[in-house]
């Protein structure tokens, strides 16, 4: 059985309701044909700059592309998707209190994106290893409070099972550690152009086998919680003239400002 399609109609209820049952959902038409459209024109003369990777894990028949934001005014339309906007906070923002003296106060971590990446897979390129990808942070298992990260990969061609749709493995994010991830209880994502699939990151997944005889492109993006490291070094993929011609939303969430209560502050002459 396939992963769960939801219509863009969705509520962020019934997104969280799949995640939690199977750890990823599809949305069909997550974003309009236009912008899908213009992500392509945008990122495709790129991507054909790039070589291949050299290992494995990455890949050495598919080409990324990472700092998504610099190459493309279109991408901040992913990070602004209300339902993968919902569902992260949902998964990352819960509040807690904390003691200030005698005094309580209610805090709630802010999100951040953590890496951004158009994977195009050629034919010809296997499965990639199956993994978790809040493994960066060694994050434990089962989750407890709060996941570490939510992740779309939006699909700017078709995704199927023979041109290496994201494998995933339902229901992986109950799993503990100990426990290894095994090819044949994955599920290819199958969607057309314009949807996304949204995952925690707990979940197993990873690069599907290209058999087919054209690449499978894709774009992923990754909002985290905001007290931990990027995975991708926003402060050097954006530096501050680059962030400076960012839209002002775009520019907190890859990292410039501060994550409740201090994580992230900076001493400012005169103030």
């Amino acid at each position: 059985m396939g992963l769960t399609t939801l219509e863009p109609t969705a509520s962020v209820e019934e997104v969280v309701a799949v995640i939690d049952r199977d750890g990823g959902v599809i949305i069909r038409d997550f974003l309009d044909a236009e912008t899908t459209a213009g992500l392509e024109a945008d990122l495709r003369p790129i991507l054909e700059g790039h070589g291949f990777g050299d290992e494995d894990f990455m890949g050495k028949r598919t080409r990324r592309l990472g700092g998504l934001f610099k190459h493309t005014r279109h991408g901040a339309a992913i990070v602004r998707q209300p339902l993968f906007r919902g569902a992260a906070e949902h998964y990352l923002c819960p509040p807690i209190t904390v003691w200030t003296g005698e005094e309580p106060l209610e805090v709630a971590p802010r999100i951040q994106v953590g890496a951004t990446q158009v994977i195009d897979i050629y034919p010809g390129e296997g499965a990639q290893m199956l993994h978790r990808d809040d493994m960066v942070w060694l994050w434990r298992h089962p989750v407890g409070y709060r996941q570490a990260r939510v992740q779309t990969m939006f699909a700017v061609t078709d995704f199927t099972a023979e041109n290496g749709g994201t494998l995933v493995v339902p229901g992986s994010h109950k799993w503990p550690d100990d426990r290894a991830p095994k090819r044949e209880e994955a599920v290819s994502t199958e969607m057309t152009a314009g949807s996304a699939l949204i995952w925690i990151g707990a979940t197993y997944h990873g690069g599907g086998e290209n058999r087919s005889d054209s690449s499978r492109t894709g774009i992923t993006v990754t909002l985290d919680l905001a007290f931990l490291r990027q995975e991708e070094n926003a402060y050097l993929t954006y530096p501050p003239e680059v962030a400076a011609t960012l839209d002002p939303d775009i520019r907190r969430l890859i990292g410039y400002q501060a994550s409740e209560p201090f994580m992230g502050y900076i001493e400012v002459d005169g103030a």
